[in-house]
């Protein structure tokens, strides 16, 4: 991070920065080039023969994840493995320190609105075709020998990622979590809410983000306040304080690096209109080691649901660049605490030399419940990696109030009896 100067300058107006980057305008290529297509890196598995996900070991595609371990199992012959990171994939071709322009891994592509959403998968097994809705599922059985069909070639259409992070904690252990989250809010929960509460409801779902490395700098310009003295003038109740403090005009240049920045990138989770649903809990429950994040495949699925994503990465730059400037505003902290009365950035303007975007599912154990008095669903949700737990609660509006007032009563008891023993 670089700092220009700050000049004494009291009650200066501070020169216009360098603007910002308008909305729209193509600010991931690389400096000084024409805007162009991004550079794209190919994730998808070309060691599929026929395009299905098979045990290494037997051939059987009888498999699924074991949460305990992390490792996907075949159910034939019980071997277990894993796939690779996906990381060294995608960062090999540059570090963050040199990523200029944009890429984007394969799975991260503009989704075509004319893919098809019903395919129909040839069954390696016996041959049989069965149709599959991928707006649903991804995987599924021949119904006439039982042999398990994966989707796994990249249609456009966002239902198939780059990667993919497989649970690590259990369906027993979320359900022990999500217990003790709504235990602890039992005293003020609607009454019908504690009916109704059903934990065992949970669900196991792997949520749609972008994952983003991006290389930005930052100008931010403004005023900054120290302190001379404080004093009053007055008496009595007619007491007010003054302060005298030297206003500085402040400039800074903020050079810095963000690594997998995680942008939800389906449209309905980013609605956070608290008015229909807490869908924010979803974003209390992060981070995620998103660094440990293997290559997609089908069978981590098995056995969960999953939502597909439904927005290109056009549409995820402003969220990007809002938290940009965030970082950027944290990193220039460290050098305006000087001004003790306080830093107002009044312009900013930030520069994206290079971002790399990956798809990738985001395991999530989802209990929902549904408040009919307000049309509200309310979410508790805990985090498929670390255990991390966060939610809501449909609340008592009478409970709370009597509580209220409980609690003022007491105050007043205790406010009478002390002026009691000082008089």
């Amino acid at each position: 991070m670089s700092d220009s100067s700050t000049t004494p300058d009291q009650g200066a107006v501070p020169q216009p920065p360098p603007p910002p980057t308008p909305a729209g305008e193509p600010v991931l290529t690389p400096d000084g080039a024409p805007p162009g297509g991004p550079r794209v890196i190919d994730t998808e598995n070309q060691d599929l023969a026929d395009g299905v996900n098979r045990c290494p070991k037997c051939g059987s595609t009888d498999i699924q994840l074991r949460v305990s371990t992390g490792m996907l199992v075949c159910l034939f012959c019980r071997n277990e493995w894993a796939e690779a990171a996906i990381d060294p994939l995608v960062s090999g071709e540059a570090s963050l320190a040199d990523l200029t322009g944009t890429v984007i891994a394969s799975g991260a592509a503009d989704i075509d609105a004319a893919a098809a959403q019903v395919l129909t998968l040839k069954c390696s097994g016996c041959g049989s075709e069965v149709v599959v809705n991928i707006a649903e599922a991804t995987s599924s059985r021949c119904h006439w020998c039982r042999h398990v069909l994966t989707v796994n070639e990249q249609v456009p259409n966002g239902a198939v990622p780059d990667a993919v992070l497989p649970f690590a904690i259990t369906r027993d252990d979320a359900l022990t979590r999500i217990r003790e989250f709504a235990g602890k809010r039992r005293m003020f929960a609607h009454r019908r809410f504690l009916k109704e509460f059903v934990p065992e409801n949970v669900v196991g779902a792997y949520l749609p983000y972008m994952v983003v490395d991006s290389r930005a700098s930052a100008d931010l310009h403004g005023h900054g306040e120290v302190l001379i003295r404080r004093y009053t003038r007055g008496t009595g109740d007619n007491k007010e304080t003054y302060y005298d403090a030297d206003v500085y005009r402040i400039a800074r240049r903020v050079d810095f690096t963000a690594d997998d920045l995680t942008l939800e990138s389906s449209a309905a989770r980013a609605d956070m209109n608290t008015v229909v649903n807490t869908n924010n809990v979803i974003n209390t429950i992060l981070p995620f080691d998103t660094e440990k994040a293997v290559r997609w495949n089908a069978n981590y699925l098995v056995g969960f649901t999953s939502e597909r994503r439904d927005q290109d990465v056009a549409a995820l730059v402003p969220e990007l660049e809002h938290q940009l400037l965030s970082i950027a505003r944290s990193e220039a902290r460290g050098s305006v605490s000087a001004y003790d009365r306080g830093v107002r950035w009044e312009s900013e303007g930030l520069e994206v030399h290079g971002t790399r975007w990956v798809s990738m599912y985001l395991p999530v154990w989802l209990y929902s419940y549904y408040e009919q008095d307000k049309s509200m669903v309310h979410y508790i949700a805990v985090n498929g990696r670390t255990g991390e737990t966060m939610g809501s609660v449909p609340v008592s509006q009478g409970r709370l109030l009597a509580a209220a007032i409980t609690v003022g009563s007491i105050l007043e008891v205790f406010a009478i009896a002390i002026v009691g023993a000082a008089s």
